[in-house]
């Protein structure tokens, strides 16, 4: 039966703004198709609705193992998909994901300028009149308006910055509510002549977007963790799984230089060291609602607005998947007491087995990825060689002039 979508060039998956990337082709189409059941009414937009799409080819490619598929391997939607899809079939493994949505308000992007200079949950960032609050409140309609669950708003830490925290969904229309999401944020800030962005860090504090998940099956009893009374059997594996080849995911989380200007200690954001605790915002991995089993999650800390969150979520459930596979359960010691990784000693982190840094740099997560063949098995070779490529030349367009013509061409683009 014929489903909606129109056609695009085959290049639409690998240009980075208007260069071609590599030895990708520009000649021949894919087909957009269109996902009825992602469509939304837009609050901001009068008489307009969204919908998410997936490209497809238009006609039938044969497979390596035998028959024929219209996927298209290196589409980021297709990819999250797949990985979800295989999992639950082969693992009996599902999943449950919610995202924080931090981003600042600015007057000026050159140089970028905050609307105010409230500070985390500060009332005064909502006084009634300012832009703040009104820009807030309308964004907050917006989105319940396109029936997305809004769980919180409020001022966060840096200058103009704010939170949107949404309802917990199945993971593809998890990410396609963050992009809805993302897209009132936009509209709604550049109707009262502000830009809203979500670069991870120009000249304040840093933004992220904390990917909050949780693995299920649907047996009503869950093997115990054998290394942590907070955790499950499946808790723990895809824990471990996820621990193991953070580096990879970073590639994905992470992916442009500016990233890792968040990758360090102290300062609440996942910290420089590779590890988990209860409710400690300063590792990569935090477990929210510990003691309630309903509702508990692994926060994942190192992702930001950088990053496509189809591929990120992608990767983080790969990573996660490899361990649960493996039945692998880490040894990694619950890090919830009064030290952060970073204000241990050297001995407090191996007795905790606290071994690894975070990969520090753009080149160090690429890296982890290129020779990491477990997470480009999952993850699928020809959608790693596409996205390495595709991040090769982003980093370029984005590393370009001064410091300030930086700045101005992330706030603008992100």
């Amino acid at each position: 039966m014929p489903q909606a979508g129109v056609t695009t060039n085959v290049a639409a998956l690998t240009a980075v703004v208007n260069e071609v990337v590599g030895d990708f082709s520009t000649v021949g189409e894919y087909l957009l198709r269109f996902d009825m059941d992602s469509l939304r009414h837009c609050p901001y937009a009068v008489g307009h609705v969204t919908l998410m799409a997936s490209f497809e080819e238009k006609v039938p490619k044969p497979l390596a193992g035998g028959g024929e598929s219209l996927e298209v391997s290196i589409c980021p939607r297709t990819i999250l998909k797949k990985i979800v899809r295989e999992t639950k079939e082969n693992l009996g493994v599902e999943f449950i994901v919610g995202f924080e949505s931090e981003f600042v308000l600015l007057s000026s992007t050159n140089p970028p300028c905050a609307v105010n200079s409230g500070g985390w949950c500060m009332a005064s960032s909502f006084d009634t009149g300012k832009q703040g609050q009104q820009v807030l409140d309308e964004i907050a309609e917006a989105v319940q308006g396109s029936g997305i669950e809004l769980q919180m708003f409020h001022a966060e830490a840096a200058l103009g910055q704010y939170e949107i925290v949404t309802g917990p969904l199945p993971p593809l229309e998890a990410v396609d509510a963050l992009v809805q999401t993302r897209q009132i944020i936009f509209n709604i800030a550049c109707k009262h002549g502000l830009r809203a962005t979500f670069a991870p860090h120009f000249n304040l504090d840093g933004t992220a977007c904390h990917t909050h998940i949780s693995p299920h099956t649907r047996s009503a009893v869950q093997e115990p963790s054998t290394t942590s009374p907070h955790l499950d059997h499946l808790q723990s594996t895809f824990l471990a799984g996820l621990l193991d080849h953070l580096h990879s995911v970073q590639a994905y989380t992470q992916p442009l230089s500016p990233s890792y200007k968040r990758v360090r200690d102290g300062v609440w954001s996942g910290g420089s060291w590779i590890a988990w605790g209860v409710d400690n915002r300063d590792c990569p991995i935090r477990l929210c609602n510990a003691r309630l089993p309903r509702s508990r999650n692994f926060e994942v800390r190192c992702v930001d607005g950088l990053a496509n969150p189809y591929l990120s979520l992608a990767a983080i459930i790969a990573a996660g998947v490899l361990g649960v596979k493996h039945r692998k359960e880490s040894g990694m010691l619950d890090c919830s007491g009064d030290k952060t990784p970073g204000d241990m000693s050297e001995a407090e982190r191996q007795e905790r087995g606290i071994t690894r840094r975070m990969a520090l740099t753009r080149e160090e997560a690429r890296d982890s990825l290129m020779n990491d063949e477990s997470m480009k098995e999952v993850m699928g070779k020809d959608g790693v060689e596409a996205f390495l490529a595709v991040n090769e030349v982003a980093e370029g367009v984005f590393s370009r002039g001064t410091e300030r013509d930086q700045a101005k061409r992330l706030v603008e683009s992100f």
